[in-house]
């Protein structure tokens, strides 16, 4: 397929540049993939659209204080460093930037030099694998020293950086937030419960290249890239348990939805495991075990509207994106929910 068929112009001023005052009451727009129908509601509204029986799967990533701002340690030149991958214990996979002459054995310092790093080598894409130093616990030192970093295309900071986490955030690791869970609030997630809806939670942590522009004319041609990713025994056999009881498998997030097709069979059947997936999804892709989607609205040619395009078809995405746009829905991160049944 072609890239030019996964674009659409947005005016910038919909593209939503801090949270809604309360997550729930997001905009949700509801698309029936059967009848093409379109629906427009409140997030908090999205209970009356889950069943008895039914298996919500969330990924329940945190995002860690990835971005690094120091010096060399020679020249005191200014650098700044996104974390990307933890590798070991002490190796990670980071961008920075400026790269151009950060090449092996070159040393870095931050926050007045309570933590330190070298670059080891430079790897595909122009990444870094790079050591650190430091005396104590790595996450209080990032505390210290790291701030969260928020999408490029959210042009200031936002006073509240819990808003940039899901509610249910446990597991530190990611580089940017599973934003079509920000929308969830206790009272909300307690709701479904009530319901006798079946609550599971994965993690994947996201890496930066969520937001990277796929550049290939032939979409097939472009590589994804890995992030790693855990699902537990307890968490497979409550989907399986779903499945076999004919409820359906509710992913929030296109996160969520990676991990479960790295992991399942062709009988919508899930087994546990860690480990990182590159699984790229677009239009010909047959879905295995995801029966419905919770997301945000995505950047025109991102690897994120080719899946929604796949689960939806490219023409009702397409169709509800100028629907969304025409009816002022707020875009990205920050912005209004979909629901894809």
């Amino acid at each position: 397929m072609r890239l030019e068929d996964f674009y659409y112009e947005l005016p910038g001023e919909l593209i939503a540049q801090e949270p809604v005052l309360q997550r729930s009451m997001s905009r949700l727009m509801v698309l029936d993939r059967a009848t093409c129908g379109i629906e427009h509601r409140v997030f908090k509204d999205i209970v009356n659209y889950l069943k008895e029986g039914d298996c919500l799967v969330l990924n329940d990533t945190r995002v860690i204080p990835a971005r690094l701002l120091g010096k060399r340690k020679d020249t005191g030149g200014k650098i700044e460093f996104v974390l990307l991958n933890r590798k070991e214990d002490n190796t990670w996979e980071v961008i920075l930037k400026p790269g151009r002459r950060a090449k092996p054995g070159s040393k870095f310092v931050f926050g007045d030099g309570i933590l330190e790093t070298e670059i080891l080598e430079v790897i595909e894409g122009g990444n870094r694998l790079v050591r650190f130093e430091y005396d104590g616990i790595f996450e209080e030192i990032l505390d210290k020293v790291g701030v969260i970093p928020l999408p490029p295309y959210i042009a200031k900071g936002i006073d509240d950086y819990e808003r940039y986490q899901t509610v249910y955030s446990k597991n530190k690791g990611s580089a940017a937030a599973p934003t079509a869970g920000l929308h969830f609030t206790d009272e909300l997630l307690d709701a479904i419960r009530r319901k006798n809806i079946s609550m599971v939670f994965l993690t994947l942590h996201i890496g930066l290249g969520t937001f990277r522009p796929v550049k290939v004319k032939n979409i097939e041609e472009h590589r994804m890239h890995s992030e790693y990713f855990y699902i537990d025994e307890n968490t497979c056999n409550i989907i399986n348990r779903t499945r076999k009881k004919g409820g359906r498998i509710i992913a929030v997030g296109t996160t969520s939805t990676r991990v479960l097709e790295t992991v399942g069979n062709e009988e919508g059947l899930v087994k546990p495991g860690e480990g990182y997936t590159d699984i790229f999804i677009y239009p010909g892709y047959k879905f295995k075990v995801v029966d419905a989607l919770i997301t945000n609205f995505h950047l025109p040619c991102s690897t994120l509207i080719m899946l929604v395009s796949a689960f939806a078809g490219r023409e009702n995405i397409m169709e509800a994106y100028k629907v969304a746009i025409k009816e002022r829905y707020r875009f990205f991160s920050f912005g209004d929910a979909m629901l894809i049944i």
